[in-house]
């Protein structure tokens, strides 16, 4: 167990670096229908997470399932959330592994935030590459 798992902490690097992490929840979201899905490489621009998973769902049933899939395939690698939002509303569903945040959007909700605007000067992880 590592120290931060042990003071009860979120584990930063407990299943690899965080490249590999973001590939693998982006492959989790898509496994469950997930569209327009966009990985920002942040690490250069801010200092609290060094990716951004951004993905679409058709409405707030499918965001949820999205999250829901994505959060138990994690824990079960032993990875939890430092942070959850908007899972109830399921319009914009937040989930903060420290080193990868994922958003999950309704169209609307992705058309009103704009995250990929917003990040525009981030360079984007190539999905399709091997990890």
């Amino acid at each position: 167990m590592s120290p931060a798992a042990e003071r009860g902490e979120p584990d930063r690097r407990a299943d690899g670096d965080s490249e590999s992490l973001a590939r693998r929840i982006a492959e989790l979201a898509e496994g469950k229908g997930a569209s327009e899905l966009v990985a920002l490489d942040v690490r250069t621009l801010v200092g609290y997470t060094d990716f951004l998973v951004i993905c679409s769902a058709r409405n707030e049933r499918q965001a949820k399932a999205i999250y829901d899939e994505v959060h138990q395939r994690l824990k079960d690698d032993g990875r939890l959330p430092a942070r959850v939002e908007g899972q109830s509303e399921a319009e914009w569903v937040l989930a903060d592994y420290l080193d990868c945040v994922l958003h999950v959007f309704t169209p609307q909700a992705r058309e009103r935030y704009r995250l990929e605007v917003l990040w525009g000067e981030a360079e984007t992880l190539d999905l399709e590459a091997a990890a």
